[in-house]
Protein backbone atom coordinates (compact mmCIF):
# COMPACT_ATOMS: atom_id res chain seq x y z
CA UNK A 1 0.00 0.00 0.00
CA UNK A 2 1.35 3.38 -1.00
CA UNK A 3 1.88 5.46 2.13
CA UNK A 4 1.48 9.53 1.90
CA UNK A 5 2.01 12.46 3.94
CA UNK A 6 -0.63 14.68 5.18
CA UNK A 7 0.61 17.77 6.16
CA UNK A 8 -1.49 20.80 8.34
CA UNK A 9 -3.07 22.09 5.44
CA UNK A 10 -4.45 19.02 4.75
CA UNK A 11 -5.49 18.52 8.11
CA UNK A 12 -7.51 22.09 8.38
CA UNK A 13 -8.90 21.37 5.04
CA UNK A 14 -10.09 18.53 5.56
CA UNK A 15 -12.57 19.69 8.98
CA UNK A 16 -13.27 23.12 7.93
CA UNK A 17 -15.97 22.82 5.17
CA UNK A 18 -15.43 26.30 4.28
CA UNK A 19 -11.62 26.33 3.63
CA UNK A 20 -10.56 27.69 0.62
CA UNK A 21 -7.86 24.27 0.47
CA UNK A 22 -10.97 22.02 0.90
CA UNK A 23 -11.93 20.80 -2.54
CA UNK A 24 -8.42 20.55 -3.24
CA UNK A 25 -7.55 18.45 -1.02
CA UNK A 26 -10.72 16.09 -0.66
CA UNK A 27 -10.06 15.43 -4.70
CA UNK A 28 -6.19 14.74 -3.91
CA UNK A 29 -7.28 12.54 -1.40
CA UNK A 30 -10.03 10.55 -3.35
CA UNK A 31 -7.50 10.28 -6.82
CA UNK A 32 -5.39 8.96 -4.40
CA UNK A 33 -7.55 5.99 -3.50
CA UNK A 34 -6.24 3.30 -0.59
CA UNK A 35 -3.14 4.62 0.92
CA UNK A 36 -1.86 5.05 4.30
CA UNK A 37 -1.28 8.26 5.58
CA UNK A 38 1.34 9.13 8.21
CA UNK A 39 2.03 12.80 9.97
CA UNK A 40 3.73 14.18 12.95
CA UNK A 41 2.70 14.62 16.73
CA UNK A 42 4.14 18.34 15.37
CA UNK A 43 1.59 18.69 12.63
CA UNK A 44 -1.04 17.47 14.85
CA UNK A 45 0.21 20.25 17.33
CA UNK A 46 0.28 22.54 14.26
CA UNK A 47 -3.59 21.40 13.55
CA UNK A 48 -4.12 22.29 16.82
CA UNK A 49 -2.83 25.93 17.47
CA UNK A 50 -4.26 26.44 14.02
CA UNK A 51 -7.62 25.74 15.39
CA UNK A 52 -7.57 27.69 18.96
CA UNK A 53 -9.09 30.22 17.95
CA UNK A 54 -12.66 28.80 16.43
CA UNK A 55 -13.96 28.33 20.02
CA UNK A 56 -15.57 25.74 22.25
CA UNK A 57 -17.07 23.81 19.13
CA UNK A 58 -14.38 24.12 16.75
CA UNK A 59 -11.66 22.95 19.75
CA UNK A 60 -13.89 20.03 20.27
CA UNK A 61 -13.86 18.81 16.69
CA UNK A 62 -10.48 19.73 16.40
CA UNK A 63 -9.26 17.55 19.80
CA UNK A 64 -12.27 14.36 18.49
CA UNK A 65 -10.22 14.42 15.02
CA UNK A 66 -6.71 14.10 16.48
CA UNK A 67 -8.28 11.10 19.01
CA UNK A 68 -9.66 9.73 15.95
CA UNK A 69 -6.69 10.18 14.02
CA UNK A 70 -4.20 8.23 17.09
CA UNK A 71 -6.46 5.47 16.50
CA UNK A 72 -7.07 4.96 12.95
CA UNK A 73 -5.63 1.60 11.51
CA UNK A 74 -5.00 3.19 8.12
CA UNK A 75 -2.93 6.52 9.84
CA UNK A 76 0.52 6.84 11.84
CA UNK A 77 1.28 9.66 13.46
CA UNK A 78 5.25 9.92 14.34
CA UNK A 79 5.66 10.84 17.96
CA UNK A 80 7.87 13.59 18.61
CA UNK A 81 11.68 12.74 19.68
CA UNK A 82 14.81 14.29 20.64
CA UNK A 83 16.22 13.09 17.41
CA UNK A 84 13.44 14.32 15.14
CA UNK A 85 13.92 17.39 16.55
CA UNK A 86 17.69 17.43 16.35
CA UNK A 87 17.07 16.48 12.24
CA UNK A 88 14.59 19.09 11.77
CA UNK A 89 16.73 21.68 13.51
CA UNK A 90 19.76 20.19 11.21
CA UNK A 91 17.60 20.83 8.00
CA UNK A 92 16.22 24.41 9.58
CA UNK A 93 19.93 25.29 9.46
CA UNK A 94 21.06 24.17 6.35
CA UNK A 95 17.85 26.25 4.69
CA UNK A 96 19.05 29.71 5.74
CA UNK A 97 17.36 30.89 2.47
CA UNK A 98 14.29 29.38 2.67
CA UNK A 99 11.49 30.01 5.21
CA UNK A 100 10.58 26.58 6.12
CA UNK A 101 9.15 26.10 9.28
CA UNK A 102 10.53 23.97 12.12
CA UNK A 103 7.36 21.35 11.62
CA UNK A 104 8.07 22.04 7.78
CA UNK A 105 11.74 21.16 8.48
CA UNK A 106 10.93 17.43 10.78
CA UNK A 107 8.39 16.64 8.59
CA UNK A 108 10.40 16.68 5.28
CA UNK A 109 13.01 14.37 7.44
CA UNK A 110 10.49 12.53 8.68
CA UNK A 111 9.47 11.67 5.22
CA UNK A 112 12.76 10.87 4.18
CA UNK A 113 13.25 8.46 6.81
CA UNK A 114 10.31 6.60 5.80
CA UNK A 115 11.20 7.21 1.74
CA UNK A 116 7.62 8.81 1.61
CA UNK A 117 7.72 10.54 -1.85
CA UNK A 118 4.00 12.19 -1.87
CA UNK A 119 2.55 14.65 0.41
CA UNK A 120 -1.13 15.89 0.79
CA UNK A 121 0.10 19.98 0.99
CA UNK A 122 -0.09 23.14 -0.93
CA UNK A 123 3.31 23.97 0.36
CA UNK A 124 5.85 25.03 -2.26
CA UNK A 125 8.42 23.97 0.47
CA UNK A 126 7.80 20.34 0.09
CA UNK A 127 8.31 20.80 -3.74
CA UNK A 128 11.36 22.58 -3.44
CA UNK A 129 12.65 19.64 -1.47
CA UNK A 130 12.16 17.43 -4.08
CA UNK A 131 8.47 15.90 -3.03
CA UNK A 132 5.49 15.40 -4.80
CA UNK A 133 2.72 18.29 -3.35
CA UNK A 134 -0.72 16.95 -4.11
CA UNK A 135 -3.14 19.91 -3.27
CA UNK A 136 -2.97 22.49 -6.05
CA UNK A 137 -5.49 24.87 -6.83
CA UNK A 138 -6.32 22.99 -10.29
CA UNK A 139 -7.43 19.95 -8.99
Amino acid sequence: MTTVFADTVYWIATVRPNDPWAASANRARELLGAVRLVTTDEVLIEFLTALAGGGERTREQAAGMVRALLAHPAVEVIAQSRESFLRGLALYEARGDKDYSMTDCISMERMRERSVSAVLTNDRHFSQEGFAVLMTRNV
